[in-house]
Protein backbone atom coordinates (compact mmCIF):
# COMPACT_ATOMS: atom_id res chain seq x y z
CA UNK A 1 0.00 0.00 0.00
CA UNK A 2 1.11 3.39 -0.54
CA UNK A 3 2.43 5.18 2.10
CA UNK A 4 2.38 8.64 3.47
CA UNK A 5 5.84 9.94 3.57
CA UNK A 6 6.32 12.12 7.09
CA UNK A 7 9.13 14.20 9.13
CA UNK A 8 11.84 12.55 10.46
CA UNK A 9 13.72 14.41 13.22
CA UNK A 10 16.71 14.48 15.25
CA UNK A 11 15.66 14.85 18.64
CA UNK A 12 19.71 13.88 20.43
CA UNK A 13 23.17 13.61 19.37
CA UNK A 14 26.43 12.57 21.04
CA UNK A 15 29.76 11.70 20.64
CA UNK A 16 33.36 11.37 22.42
CA UNK A 17 35.80 14.19 22.58
CA UNK A 18 37.95 13.08 19.69
CA UNK A 19 41.65 12.17 19.89
CA UNK A 20 44.66 11.83 18.42
CA UNK A 21 45.55 8.53 16.93
CA UNK A 22 48.02 6.90 19.31
CA UNK A 23 46.34 8.95 21.75
CA UNK A 24 44.34 8.32 25.16
CA UNK A 25 42.06 6.21 22.86
CA UNK A 26 45.02 4.01 21.36
CA UNK A 27 43.77 0.43 23.39
CA UNK A 28 40.14 1.26 22.67
CA UNK A 29 38.16 -0.80 20.31
CA UNK A 30 36.00 0.48 17.32
CA UNK A 31 33.33 -0.96 19.80
CA UNK A 32 34.70 0.30 22.37
CA UNK A 33 34.23 4.19 21.30
CA UNK A 34 30.73 3.39 19.59
CA UNK A 35 28.95 1.90 22.48
CA UNK A 36 30.39 5.24 24.92
CA UNK A 37 29.22 7.02 22.45
CA UNK A 38 25.64 5.53 22.45
CA UNK A 39 25.68 5.17 25.99
CA UNK A 40 26.53 8.76 26.55
CA UNK A 41 23.51 9.51 24.76
CA UNK A 42 21.35 6.85 26.05
CA UNK A 43 21.97 8.42 29.59
CA UNK A 44 21.22 11.88 28.38
CA UNK A 45 17.65 10.83 26.88
CA UNK A 46 16.87 8.57 30.09
CA UNK A 47 16.61 5.85 27.42
CA UNK A 48 18.33 2.98 29.69
CA UNK A 49 16.46 -0.39 29.02
CA UNK A 50 14.45 1.00 26.30
CA UNK A 51 14.36 -0.77 22.73
CA UNK A 52 14.82 1.09 19.96
CA UNK A 53 13.69 0.35 16.47
CA UNK A 54 16.91 -0.18 15.04
CA UNK A 55 20.46 1.44 14.91
CA UNK A 56 22.76 1.83 11.96
CA UNK A 57 26.34 2.19 12.56
CA UNK A 58 29.51 1.76 10.71
CA UNK A 59 33.53 1.97 10.68
CA UNK A 60 36.00 2.71 7.92
CA UNK A 61 38.87 1.11 9.71
CA UNK A 62 37.47 -2.36 10.40
CA UNK A 63 38.92 -5.30 11.93
CA UNK A 64 37.54 -9.44 11.36
CA UNK A 65 36.13 -8.21 14.91
CA UNK A 66 34.07 -5.77 13.92
CA UNK A 67 31.97 -7.93 11.05
CA UNK A 68 28.84 -6.83 13.67
CA UNK A 69 30.34 -4.00 15.15
CA UNK A 70 26.39 -2.26 15.23
CA UNK A 71 24.63 -5.22 16.76
CA UNK A 72 27.44 -5.88 19.04
CA UNK A 73 27.65 -2.10 20.68
CA UNK A 74 24.01 -2.04 21.66
CA UNK A 75 24.15 -5.39 22.85
CA UNK A 76 27.24 -3.88 24.93
CA UNK A 77 24.97 -0.64 26.07
CA UNK A 78 22.61 0.34 27.87
CA UNK A 79 19.59 -0.22 25.56
CA UNK A 80 17.43 -3.04 25.59
CA UNK A 81 19.41 -5.69 24.26
CA UNK A 82 16.34 -6.91 21.69
CA UNK A 83 17.05 -3.28 20.02
CA UNK A 84 17.87 -4.82 16.04
CA UNK A 85 21.37 -2.85 14.31
CA UNK A 86 23.14 -3.48 11.04
CA UNK A 87 26.24 -2.15 9.70
CA UNK A 88 27.34 0.42 6.57
CA UNK A 89 30.09 1.64 5.10
CA UNK A 90 30.09 5.05 2.65
CA UNK A 91 34.11 5.37 3.58
CA UNK A 92 34.26 9.15 5.07
CA UNK A 93 30.59 9.51 4.61
CA UNK A 94 29.69 5.89 6.62
CA UNK A 95 28.24 8.30 9.17
CA UNK A 96 25.86 9.93 6.71
CA UNK A 97 24.72 6.85 5.00
CA UNK A 98 23.29 6.07 8.35
CA UNK A 99 21.60 8.69 9.07
CA UNK A 100 20.39 8.98 5.91
CA UNK A 101 19.02 5.02 6.52
CA UNK A 102 17.82 5.63 9.61
CA UNK A 103 15.86 8.74 8.54
CA UNK A 104 14.10 7.71 5.45
CA UNK A 105 12.80 4.44 7.80
CA UNK A 106 11.44 7.18 9.96
CA UNK A 107 10.08 8.64 7.17
CA UNK A 108 7.90 5.81 5.54
CA UNK A 109 6.60 4.69 8.78
CA UNK A 110 9.01 1.49 8.95
CA UNK A 111 10.34 2.19 12.39
CA UNK A 112 9.35 5.71 15.01
CA UNK A 113 12.71 5.93 16.10
CA UNK A 114 16.27 4.73 15.26
CA UNK A 115 19.74 5.95 16.18
CA UNK A 116 22.62 5.75 13.48
CA UNK A 117 26.27 6.28 14.63
CA UNK A 118 29.61 6.15 13.15
CA UNK A 119 33.23 4.93 14.49
CA UNK A 120 36.83 4.94 13.71
CA UNK A 121 40.60 4.23 14.83
CA UNK A 122 43.58 5.04 13.06
CA UNK A 123 45.31 3.90 16.63
CA UNK A 124 43.56 0.34 15.97
CA UNK A 125 44.18 0.55 12.25
CA UNK A 126 44.11 -3.35 11.17
CA UNK A 127 47.33 -4.85 9.81
CA UNK A 128 47.04 -7.83 7.84
CA UNK A 129 49.32 -10.56 6.56
CA UNK A 130 50.62 -11.45 3.05
CA UNK A 131 48.19 -13.07 0.75
CA UNK A 132 50.63 -16.13 0.45
CA UNK A 133 50.66 -16.54 3.37
CA UNK A 134 46.98 -15.72 4.11
CA UNK A 135 46.14 -19.34 2.02
CA UNK A 136 48.73 -20.95 3.74
CA UNK A 137 47.37 -20.21 6.99
CA UNK A 138 43.95 -21.25 5.78
CA UNK A 139 45.12 -24.55 4.01
CA UNK A 140 47.07 -25.50 7.11
CA UNK A 141 43.64 -25.31 9.20
CA UNK A 142 41.95 -27.63 6.64
CA UNK A 143 44.81 -29.93 7.25
CA UNK A 144 44.30 -33.22 9.37
CA UNK A 145 47.51 -34.86 9.41
CA UNK A 146 50.59 -33.76 11.24
CA UNK A 147 52.41 -34.03 7.94
CA UNK A 148 50.27 -32.39 6.01
CA UNK A 149 50.70 -29.31 8.59
CA UNK A 150 54.31 -29.33 8.79
CA UNK A 151 54.54 -29.72 4.65
CA UNK A 152 52.84 -26.19 4.73
CA UNK A 153 54.72 -24.88 7.43
CA UNK A 154 57.64 -25.83 5.29
CA UNK A 155 56.33 -23.83 2.45
CA UNK A 156 56.53 -20.24 4.98
CA UNK A 157 59.56 -17.71 4.21
CA UNK A 158 60.65 -14.91 6.15
CA UNK A 159 59.56 -12.56 4.06
CA UNK A 160 55.96 -14.03 4.27
CA UNK A 161 56.11 -13.10 8.03
CA UNK A 162 56.38 -9.15 7.34
CA UNK A 163 53.24 -7.75 7.61
CA UNK A 164 50.84 -4.97 5.49
CA UNK A 165 50.35 -2.20 6.21
CA UNK A 166 46.64 -0.34 6.33
CA UNK A 167 46.14 0.83 2.42
CA UNK A 168 46.68 4.76 2.34
CA UNK A 169 46.04 4.60 -1.37
CA UNK A 170 42.78 4.63 -4.11
CA UNK A 171 43.17 1.28 -5.89
CA UNK A 172 42.46 2.63 -8.99
CA UNK A 173 45.06 5.15 -9.19
CA UNK A 174 47.92 4.43 -6.58
CA UNK A 175 47.86 7.34 -5.06
CA UNK A 176 46.61 8.86 -1.53
CA UNK A 177 43.91 11.05 -0.85
CA UNK A 178 46.63 14.02 -0.35
CA UNK A 179 48.18 13.22 -3.46
CA UNK A 180 44.61 13.68 -5.16
CA UNK A 181 43.98 16.67 -3.40
CA UNK A 182 46.90 18.23 -4.21
CA UNK A 183 46.17 18.00 -7.66
CA UNK A 184 42.77 19.93 -7.37
CA UNK A 185 44.96 22.15 -5.10
CA UNK A 186 46.73 23.34 -8.29
CA UNK A 187 43.87 22.86 -10.92
CA UNK A 188 41.82 25.59 -8.76
CA UNK A 189 45.15 27.51 -7.33
CA UNK A 190 44.48 27.59 -4.16
CA UNK A 191 47.10 29.67 -2.62
CA UNK A 192 49.00 27.96 0.84
CA UNK A 193 47.75 31.35 2.83
CA UNK A 194 44.17 30.24 1.81
CA UNK A 195 44.44 26.86 3.17
CA UNK A 196 45.74 28.05 6.27
CA UNK A 197 42.90 31.05 7.02
CA UNK A 198 40.34 28.38 6.52
CA UNK A 199 42.31 26.04 9.38
CA UNK A 200 42.50 29.04 11.28
CA UNK A 201 38.72 29.69 11.26
CA UNK A 202 38.35 25.93 12.03
CA UNK A 203 40.00 25.90 15.08
CA UNK A 204 38.86 29.64 16.75
CA UNK A 205 35.45 28.69 15.63
CA UNK A 206 35.44 25.27 17.23
CA UNK A 207 37.33 27.01 20.61
CA UNK A 208 34.54 29.11 20.99
CA UNK A 209 31.74 26.46 20.45
CA UNK A 210 33.60 25.01 23.20
CA UNK A 211 33.87 28.32 25.59
CA UNK A 212 30.78 29.18 25.34
CA UNK A 213 29.29 25.57 25.87
CA UNK A 214 27.73 24.53 22.89
CA UNK A 215 28.87 20.94 23.19
CA UNK A 216 27.51 20.38 26.96
CA UNK A 217 24.82 18.29 25.72
CA UNK A 218 26.39 16.68 22.57
CA UNK A 219 29.80 15.53 24.14
CA UNK A 220 30.76 13.03 27.26
CA UNK A 221 34.26 12.46 28.58
CA UNK A 222 36.03 9.01 27.39
CA UNK A 223 38.99 7.79 29.06
CA UNK A 224 39.80 10.89 30.54
CA UNK A 225 39.30 13.59 27.76
CA UNK A 226 37.12 16.12 27.81
CA UNK A 227 37.66 18.06 24.80
CA UNK A 228 38.96 17.48 21.29
CA UNK A 229 42.52 16.77 21.78
CA UNK A 230 43.58 17.90 18.19
CA UNK A 231 42.00 21.59 19.12
CA UNK A 232 44.69 24.38 18.71
CA UNK A 233 42.94 27.51 20.08
CA UNK A 234 46.33 29.22 20.25
CA UNK A 235 47.70 28.89 16.65
CA UNK A 236 47.99 31.58 14.12
CA UNK A 237 48.70 32.06 10.60
CA UNK A 238 52.23 32.66 11.26
CA UNK A 239 52.71 29.56 13.02
CA UNK A 240 50.66 27.48 10.41
CA UNK A 241 52.83 29.24 7.79
CA UNK A 242 55.88 27.80 8.88
CA UNK A 243 54.93 23.82 8.88
CA UNK A 244 56.87 21.90 6.10
CA UNK A 245 54.82 20.92 2.86
CA UNK A 246 53.04 17.13 3.08
CA UNK A 247 51.59 17.17 -0.03
CA UNK A 248 51.47 19.37 -3.42
CA UNK A 249 55.06 20.29 -5.27
CA UNK A 250 55.46 23.88 -5.39
CA UNK A 251 55.23 25.69 -1.84
CA UNK A 252 52.16 28.01 -3.77
CA UNK A 253 50.26 25.21 -3.43
CA UNK A 254 51.57 23.42 -0.51
CA UNK A 255 49.41 21.36 1.80
CA UNK A 256 50.46 21.22 5.81
CA UNK A 257 49.70 19.22 8.46
CA UNK A 258 48.24 22.73 9.66
CA UNK A 259 45.77 22.78 6.83
CA UNK A 260 45.59 18.65 6.73
CA UNK A 261 42.98 16.81 8.47
CA UNK A 262 44.72 15.00 11.07
CA UNK A 263 44.70 11.22 11.95
CA UNK A 264 41.75 10.57 15.06
CA UNK A 265 39.85 8.11 16.58
CA UNK A 266 36.54 8.94 18.10
CA UNK A 267 32.54 8.23 17.64
CA UNK A 268 29.10 9.64 17.27
CA UNK A 269 25.45 8.96 17.87
CA UNK A 270 22.45 10.60 16.53
CA UNK A 271 18.84 9.58 17.93
CA UNK A 272 16.58 10.52 15.18
CA UNK A 273 12.49 9.79 15.73
CA UNK A 274 9.07 10.88 13.91
CA UNK A 275 7.31 14.03 14.95
CA UNK A 276 4.87 11.99 16.79
CA UNK A 277 7.42 9.69 18.43
CA UNK A 278 9.01 12.75 19.97
CA UNK A 279 6.18 14.31 21.66
CA UNK A 280 4.87 11.30 22.97
CA UNK A 281 8.24 10.93 24.58
CA UNK A 282 8.72 14.51 25.77
CA UNK A 283 11.63 14.98 23.70
CA UNK A 284 12.52 18.26 22.00
CA UNK A 285 12.87 18.33 18.48
CA UNK A 286 15.72 20.16 17.03
CA UNK A 287 16.08 19.70 13.16
CA UNK A 288 13.79 17.55 10.36
CA UNK A 289 15.76 15.88 8.04
CA UNK A 290 14.51 17.27 4.83
CA UNK A 291 16.56 15.71 1.76
CA UNK A 292 19.78 14.04 1.42
CA UNK A 293 21.83 12.73 -1.99
CA UNK A 294 24.39 11.07 -2.81
CA UNK A 295 27.25 12.19 -5.92
CA UNK A 296 30.31 10.39 -7.56
CA UNK A 297 32.46 11.78 -9.75
CA UNK A 298 34.76 9.39 -12.18
CA UNK A 299 38.06 10.17 -10.78
CA UNK A 300 40.34 7.49 -12.27
CA UNK A 301 39.63 8.32 -16.02
CA UNK A 302 37.60 11.25 -16.18
CA UNK A 303 38.74 14.98 -15.24
CA UNK A 304 37.60 15.32 -11.71
CA UNK A 305 39.27 15.20 -8.53
CA UNK A 306 38.61 12.69 -6.18
CA UNK A 307 37.03 15.06 -3.81
CA UNK A 308 34.89 17.38 -5.81
CA UNK A 309 31.81 14.60 -5.46
CA UNK A 310 30.50 17.50 -3.05
CA UNK A 311 28.75 20.00 -5.83
CA UNK A 312 27.38 17.54 -7.61
CA UNK A 313 25.20 16.53 -4.64
CA UNK A 314 24.73 19.85 -3.47
CA UNK A 315 23.38 20.61 -7.44
CA UNK A 316 21.03 17.91 -7.04
CA UNK A 317 19.82 18.14 -3.87
CA UNK A 318 19.25 22.15 -4.43
CA UNK A 319 17.18 21.45 -7.49
CA UNK A 320 15.31 18.83 -5.92
CA UNK A 321 14.36 21.29 -3.40
CA UNK A 322 14.12 24.67 -5.33
CA UNK A 323 16.34 25.85 -3.18
CA UNK A 324 19.91 28.45 -3.64
CA UNK A 325 22.65 28.56 -1.32
CA UNK A 326 21.19 32.00 -0.52
CA UNK A 327 18.41 30.39 1.58
CA UNK A 328 21.08 28.83 4.49
CA UNK A 329 21.75 30.39 7.41
CA UNK A 330 24.36 27.94 8.05
CA UNK A 331 26.70 25.78 5.66
CA UNK A 332 28.61 22.94 6.81
CA UNK A 333 31.54 21.35 4.21
CA UNK A 334 33.76 18.59 6.17
CA UNK A 335 37.21 19.87 6.11
CA UNK A 336 39.06 16.57 4.64
CA UNK A 337 41.64 19.52 3.67
CA UNK A 338 41.21 23.20 3.94
CA UNK A 339 41.74 23.07 0.04
CA UNK A 340 38.88 20.47 -0.21
CA UNK A 341 36.82 23.36 1.53
CA UNK A 342 38.04 25.91 -1.05
CA UNK A 343 37.59 24.30 -4.45
CA UNK A 344 33.71 23.07 -3.32
CA UNK A 345 33.64 26.65 -3.16
CA UNK A 346 34.92 27.68 -6.17
CA UNK A 347 33.35 25.16 -8.10
CA UNK A 348 30.07 26.37 -6.72
CA UNK A 349 30.71 29.90 -7.75
CA UNK A 350 32.14 28.99 -11.41
CA UNK A 351 29.83 29.71 -14.28
CA UNK A 352 31.66 27.71 -16.72
CA UNK A 353 32.24 24.35 -14.12
CA UNK A 354 28.22 24.77 -13.34
CA UNK A 355 27.44 24.90 -16.68
CA UNK A 356 29.63 22.42 -18.26
CA UNK A 357 29.94 19.75 -15.51
CA UNK A 358 26.88 19.91 -13.27
CA UNK A 359 24.36 21.01 -16.49
CA UNK A 360 23.50 24.70 -14.79
CA UNK A 361 22.57 27.69 -16.82
CA UNK A 362 24.76 29.37 -14.08
CA UNK A 363 27.04 29.61 -11.14
CA UNK A 364 25.48 28.60 -8.09
CA UNK A 365 26.54 30.83 -6.14
CA UNK A 366 28.89 31.81 -3.51
CA UNK A 367 28.72 31.00 0.44
CA UNK A 368 28.85 33.49 2.96
CA UNK A 369 31.82 32.84 5.33
CA UNK A 370 29.99 33.82 8.08
CA UNK A 371 27.74 30.76 7.71
CA UNK A 372 30.40 28.45 7.08
CA UNK A 373 31.79 26.04 9.44
CA UNK A 374 31.02 28.26 12.11
CA UNK A 375 31.56 26.55 14.90
CA UNK A 376 34.49 24.87 13.27
CA UNK A 377 34.89 21.34 11.63
CA UNK A 378 37.62 18.26 10.96
CA UNK A 379 41.02 20.18 10.83
CA UNK A 380 40.40 21.55 14.57
CA UNK A 381 38.12 18.44 16.06
CA UNK A 382 40.08 15.69 13.89
CA UNK A 383 38.19 13.38 11.61
CA UNK A 384 37.50 10.11 12.53
CA UNK A 385 36.09 8.89 9.43
CA UNK A 386 32.68 7.62 9.93
CA UNK A 387 31.89 9.21 13.06
CA UNK A 388 32.42 12.70 11.28
CA UNK A 389 28.67 12.94 9.68
CA UNK A 390 27.38 12.15 12.97
CA UNK A 391 29.89 14.94 14.86
CA UNK A 392 28.39 17.45 12.12
CA UNK A 393 24.46 16.56 11.84
CA UNK A 394 24.13 16.78 15.71
CA UNK A 395 26.07 20.02 15.88
CA UNK A 396 23.71 21.76 13.18
CA UNK A 397 21.07 20.08 14.69
CA UNK A 398 21.74 22.06 17.54
CA UNK A 399 22.59 25.53 16.17
CA UNK A 400 19.48 25.44 14.02
CA UNK A 401 17.52 24.83 17.13
CA UNK A 402 19.00 27.77 18.95
CA UNK A 403 18.43 30.28 15.82
CA UNK A 404 14.64 28.82 15.95
CA UNK A 405 14.56 29.46 19.52
CA UNK A 406 16.43 32.76 19.14
CA UNK A 407 14.24 34.87 16.12
CA UNK A 408 11.47 32.80 15.79
CA UNK A 409 12.11 31.38 12.10
CA UNK A 410 12.75 27.89 10.87
CA UNK A 411 16.43 28.51 9.42
CA UNK A 412 18.00 25.70 6.76
CA UNK A 413 21.09 24.17 6.82
CA UNK A 414 23.30 22.61 4.34
CA UNK A 415 25.84 19.65 4.71
CA UNK A 416 28.33 18.18 2.27
CA UNK A 417 30.89 15.52 2.92
CA UNK A 418 32.97 14.35 0.71
CA UNK A 419 34.83 10.76 0.63
CA UNK A 420 37.02 8.48 -1.30
CA UNK A 421 36.31 6.85 -4.07
CA UNK A 422 35.14 10.28 -5.60
CA UNK A 423 31.66 10.16 -3.88
CA UNK A 424 29.95 13.06 -1.59
CA UNK A 425 26.80 12.70 0.29
CA UNK A 426 25.01 16.52 0.73
CA UNK A 427 22.37 16.72 3.46
CA UNK A 428 19.73 19.59 4.20
CA UNK A 429 18.40 20.13 7.87
CA UNK A 430 15.41 22.69 8.82
CA UNK A 431 14.87 23.84 12.50
CA UNK A 432 12.07 21.72 13.74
Amino acid sequence: MPRTIRPAVVIGANRIPFAKAGGPYAQASNQDMLTAAIDGLVARMGLAGARLDDVAAGAVLKHSRDFNLARESVLGSALDPTTPAYDVQRACATGMEAIVGISNKVAVGQIEVGLAGGVDSASDAPIVVTERLRKILLQLNRARTVPQKLKLIAKIRPKDLAPLAPGVVEPRTGLSMGQHQARTTADWDISHEAQDEIALASHRNLAAAWDRGLFNDLVTPFRGLTKDQTLRPDTSLEALAKLKPLFGTDDAHAMTAGNSTPLSDGASAVLISSKSWAREHGYPQLAEIVDAETAAVDFPTGNEGLLMGGPYAIAKLLARNNLTLADFAFVEIHEAFASTVLSTLKALADDDFCRTRLGLDSALGEVDRERLNVTGSSLAAGHPFAATGGRIVGTLATLLAERAATDGEKPLGLISVCAAGGQATAMILKAA
